[in-house]
């Protein structure tokens, strides 16, 4: 059995088939001359088909032996709202992240094969890779297990269609992902192909997804290195350029002692070298394997399922993950509408840092993926209440130019700021971050790392860099030329760039995201499709990382192939 997006031949098949289903069989709808049901849905929303080798009528010789659609947020309406008020129903009055599921059909003669399973998983997983949190749907009561089965739930309203009488479903995404991940293996054996535009299974299923897909053709056993040369990873954000010359001298020249030799337990060194950077406290750092680790560690220490935080959307994906799927918080969201140019409203901000409802808000500045720098922060911060700790990630803000809150944190009983040695700093593969807060909640934190937690790679590497900012900074200005030019190469070949961008990277219009980074990792070259981290970018935006100015070229011409390739499909 196969499961694709429907062709324009199989739409014709699906409304025969609906009119048999729905009118003829269910009485739902009176029948008609033509023999086909349609509505005024069915130009925007997605079906996915499943179908087998056959003598079907589509015109490709495969039979449909089942169908089901989805309705995206971003239309603005959906089926169900000619059966209730959505205002009346307090699951469904937030749409940001809401997706319907609807007409999951399965002809007489399929009934007992695996396609209303495999038309389920297939809806889930294109939910999930367009930023969905939360499914709703109406299901029939005669067959309402079948709803059940899969995780949906009813919220109490039942109506009559025709002669169909149907209940109202809701489900979160995470909880329907949960109950499929131990269906996905039997449904696997009933399926030949998967023509879907994203992978048959979640990737980084345990975690938030991070870029970094090209290590699956580079080799994750590490024993063809040698492929790096012929793969561009635009997919993630690591610096372009080499750290800084006295770094790189540092590794190779110790290497053999370095990769033997325990590192200092508790990195006083690097601690140190913080301090003097940063003009802040030593007792007011924190240091981890990467901004993760401090994550991980102090969200772990810090928040309960009974905690409530505000995270804004779309924004640094593994926050949502660790939040909800690690620590159970409950999460609200603060949208980044792209009709604002996805900037942070300070006055909604500061209301709800005023309110007092909240234990932690989340702030990504410059943010990752809208690459939007905020530079008035502390105002909006100095209105959070002594209960509510506002956590600032600056991993990005060196390619600002802009002053860093590390100094207010420092001083603050509840600001932290989060900094990432990884991105501006080109020291990714050795893990190196650090945290600046209030000197009680840094010892806190500090009593809950393991010893050696930053290896002595990254330790020395870290010292290193902060020794030689000329270097960097000169790094960082041409990173803002690259990305300018980078930009303009694609435009003027008809791409539409968004580049008012504070970071290494700039964001492309694309027909589907997905379909496209697919077709370019044909050509070597991989992309991030930001379709999951929000439902705001409508499954369209595809992100490219500032890459060597050698490489610009071959990434031009396979995000335009991709993207002429889609279209031309279509």
């Amino acid at each position: 059995m196969e499961l694709r997006i429907a062709t324009d031949g199989d739409l014709l098949e699906i409304r025969r088939i609906r009119h048999d289903v729905y009118a003829a069989e269910l009485g739902q709808h009176p029948r008609n001359d033509d023999g086909a049901l349609t509505d005024d849905l069915d130009g925007e929303n997605v079906f996915i088909v499943a179908a087998t080798k056959g003598r079907g009528p589509t015109g490709s010789g495969d039979e449909i032996v089942g169908f089901v659609s989805v309705t995206p947020p971003w239309l603005g309406r959906y089926s169900i709202d000619k059966y209730l008020r959505r205002a009346d129903w307090p699951p469904l009055r937030d749409a940001s992240g809401l997706f319907e599921v609807r007409l999951l059909t399965v002809p007489r003669g399929h009934r007992s094969s695996a396609a209303a399973g495999l038309l389920m998983y297939a809806a889930l997983r294109w939910v999930q890779a367009h930023g969905g949190r939360r499914v709703v749907a109406i299901g029939r009561a005669e067959v309402l297990s079948l709803y059940t089965r899969a995780g949906l739930r009813p919220v109490g309203h039942r109506f009559r269609s025709g002669e169909v009488t149907f209940e109202l479903l809701e489900a979160e995404v995470a909880g329907l992902a949960e109950r499929a991940a131990g269906k996905r293996r039997a449904l696997e054996r009933a399926l030949t192909r998967w023509d879907l535009p994203m992978p048959w299974q979640p990737s980084g299923a345990a975690g938030a997804f991070h870029g970094g897909a090209s290590f699956a053709a580079i080799g994750s056993g590490f024993d063809t290195l040698e492929r790096r040369e012929r793969i561009i990873p635009a997919d993630v954000l690591d610096a372009w350029f080499p750290p800084a010359p006295g770094a790189v001298e540092a590794l190779r020249g110790h290497a053999g002692w370095i990769t033997r030799s325990s590192p200092p337990t508790h990195a006083d060194g690097l601690v140190a070298a913080i301090s003097a950077a940063r003009g802040v406290p030593p007792e007011a750092i924190a240091v981890g394997a990467g901004s993760s680790d401090l994550v991980f560690r102090a969200f772990g220490r810090w928040l309960s399922p009974a905690s409530r935080v505000l995270l804004p959307e779309p924004t640094y994906g593994e926050y949502a993950h660790v939040l909800e799927n690690v620590v159970g918080a409950r999460v609200d969201r603060l949208p980044l509408h792209p009709d604002e140019d996805w900037r942070l409203d300070n006055r909604r901000l500061g209301d709800a840092l005023g309110s007092g409802r909240y234990d932690l808000v989340v702030l990504v500045n410059p943010n990752n993926p809208t690459g939007r720098y905020e530079p008035d922060l502390a105002a909006a911060l100095a209105q959070a209440p002594p209960r509510t700790r506002v956590w600032v990630d600056e991993a990005y803000l060196e390619y600002t130019g802009g002053g860093s809150l590390e100094g207010l944190a420092a001083g603050s009983p509840n600001v932290v700021v989060c900094k990432s040695m990884s991105k501006v700093y080109a020291l990714s593969g050795v893990r190196v971050a650090y945290l600046v807060t209030d000197p009680a909640a840094a010892a806190e934190l500090r009593r809950w790392t393991p010893p050696w937690q930053v290896g002595l790679p990254g330790q020395i590497a870290a010292v290193r860099a902060l020794a030689d900012p000329a270097w960097y900074a000169a790094r960082w200005a041409e990173t803002a030329e690259l990305r300018r030019k980078l930009a303009g190469a694609l435009r003027e070949r008809g791409a539409t760039v968004d580049d008012d961008v504070a970071g290494n990277f700039v964001l492309v219009d694309v027909p589907s995201a997905g379909e496209c980074v697919a077709r370019a990792r044909r050509d070597g070259v991989y992309l991030r499709d930001l379709s999951d981290l929000s439902a705001l970018y409508r499954g369209r935006a595809v992100r490219v990382s500032v890459r060597p100015e050698r490489e610009h070229a071959r990434i031009i011409d396979a995000v335009l192939s991709a993207r002429d390739g889609v279209v031309a499909q279509r």
